[in-house]
């Protein structure tokens, strides 16, 4: 398979992916729901900060659910980097995520002897309204840590700005 043939896939599942997660919320909420609270008010904050956001390299993404008390759960769907994956979907889901206030931390599971750190903020981007494209931002500083198999630990640490897919 090419390059190109890979990336329309890619462009195909991705799209697919997000118009089932919003038929599935479609379905789970009221006709005429109100917006979710801001941040200064009560247990709900932040919600509206959950959905899809890029991440590294294009028909990536980073998937965010921000629960009750701030408990943030999600994954990352990226390409393989392995010889034998190259070009194959990883997720890896958190296994452990936070938001307090706009500072979001988040840590998948290992996939591949590969792991990754978050730590930064949410933040308004560029888009207008919670429809558009980057309303909101991730902000920080992405580790990306790879074992090998003496379980020598390598880290690499980048400063990402992830947008956020447009929203229903």
């Amino acid at each position: 398979m090419n390059r190109l043939q890979a990336t329309l896939i890619t462009t195909i599942f991705v799209a697919a992916f997000s118009l089932a997660l919003r038929a599935q919320d479609s379905k789970t909420k009221a006709p005429n729901a109100a917006r979710p609270p801001s941040t200064e008010h009560g247990a709900q904050a932040g919600r509206e900060y959950s959905g899809m956001y890029s991440f590294l390299k294009d028909g990536e993404f980073v998937q965010i659910t921000v629960e009750d008390e701030g408990k943030v759960t999600g994954f990352l769907s990226r390409y393989g980097e392995a010889e034998s994956d190259k070009q194959a979907f990883l997720e890896q889901y958190f296994r452990s995520g936070k938001l307090d206030g706009n500072k979001l931390a988040f840590t998948t599971e290992t996939v591949q002897a590969e792991w990754f750190e978050f730590k930064g903020n949410v933040e308004r981007g560029e888009g207008k309204n919670p429809r558009d494209e980057a309303y909101y931002i991730l902000k920080g500083t992405l580790v990306d840590n790879t074992s090998d198999g003496a379980k020598k630990v390598s880290t690499h640490s980048q400063e990402v700005v992830f947008k956020r897919f447009p929203a229903d």
